[in-house]
């Protein structure tokens, strides 16, 4: 394990998942080498091996085309946006930091707890495509936004960000360190609310590169940029999944992906991100502030890039979103095995101190 002063917690599941914030995990068996142990739910064969080739798959009406297009509608109305007058989608507005400035060009949406929101977190087909990769019951959901990107013009053009030489890059980026002899694992999603179409720009990656990444890196110099890839795209096209409104769209964190421009003239590209990870139900201090984030209708804190939108949050907006069972689950408000413990330090037991 990385040396660290922090603590581990295992997911509650027959594999042994290990995370400090549940993000990215410390597993035996890289995602991409798993052998299942439990049958295919939403994936073919077909799927599972493309997903283990090259990182990603496409689960097509993972939630109702209708329910995507709610979602989309909402992504405007949560903004203030007319769909029909694209004047307003450049109105100026005061910005709280750079990093909130930044968010508005890449067309983030500050909402993460909308009935609507948890009704495709808590749909049943998009739990079970998550349970097929990690091969695990026991998860959680992440607690993310929107995202209605419009033409990258005027106020929201990216030539406005400062280019930089390293490091993230919202062209074409690793979600995880590619330079630790032992990567962990991480997974990604999102579901789309309209068709995509090329000239929209959306998700990209670089398929070929996952799937000879091992090759790949050992060919490398020393002190490569670790987050952002540096090939030859002849060798190593960058593609861009179709999406239809509904589909989910799941990739490996060590998938080198990216987000293109949109050059179109009045399209949008929208979307909702929404993953699962091996749930942490011993580490008490994230389940409640997951829950406290879901009932208080609060910026949840996993992700310092959660801003909260700037002029009414959501907490005066609506009331906290109903969850079913497997909402619940998800959430950590109960334990997949009956018992929940209900303070920060009585499951603190089962976690290892990482060597």
């Amino acid at each position: 394990m990385p040396t660290s002063d922090r603590y581990l917690y295992r997911a509650p599941s027959d594999i042994p998942y290990f995370s400090a914030d549940g993000e990215s995990y410390l597993a035996q068996t890289p995602l991409r080498d798993l052998r299942k142990t439990r049958p295919l739910r939403v994936l073919s064969e077909a799927d599972f091996d493309f997903w283990q080739t090259y990182g990603y798959v496409v689960v097509k009406e993972a939630i109702p085309a209708d329910a995507a297009r709610r979602l989309l509608d909402f992504a405007w109305d949560f903004q203030g946006l007319d769909p029909e007058r694209p004047e307003t989608w450049y109105e100026e507005r005061p910005y709280r930091s750079d990093l909130d400035r930044e968010l508005h060009i890449y067309g983030f949406v500050e909402a993460y707890h909308h009935q609507l929101i948890w009704d495709s977190r808590q749909n049943r087909r998009v739990y079970d495509a998550f349970v097929d990769v990690w091969d695990c019951e026991e998860l959680w959901v992440t607690l993310d936004r929107l995202n209605l990107n419009p033409p990258n013009i005027r106020n929201r053009d990216r030539a406005l960000i400062a280019p930089t030489d390293k490091g993230f890059d919202i062209e074409l980026h690793w979600d995880v360190d590619t330079s630790l002899s032992v990567p962990p694992q991480r997974v990604q999603g999102i579901i789309a609310l309209n068709d995509t179409t090329p000239e929209c720009g959306g998700f990209q990656c670089s398929p070929e590169l996952f799937r000879r990444f091992d090759r790949w890196r050992v060919e490398q110099p020393a002190g490569r940029d670790p987050i952002r890839p540096d090939v030859d795209r002849a060798e190593f096209p960058v593609v861009r999944p179709e999406l239809a409104a509904g589909d989910l769209l799941i990739w490996n964190g060590l998938l080198a992906h990216g987000v293109a421009r949109n050059t179109s003239r009045d399209g949008v590209r929208a979307v909702q991100y929404l993953s699962m990870m091996p749930a942490l139900e011993s580490h008490g201090k994230l389940r409640n502030s997951r829950v406290e984030s879901w009932r208080d209708l609060s910026t949840p804190d996993w992700n310092a890039t959660l801003l909260g939108d700037a002029v009414t949050p959501e907490s005066l907006r609506y009331a906290t979103a109903e969850l079913d069972e497997l909402g619940a689950r998800l959430l950590g408000l109960k334990s997949w095995h009956g018992k929940q413990e209900s303070d920060q330090t009585s499951g603190d037991r089962e976690c290892v101190k990482s060597a």
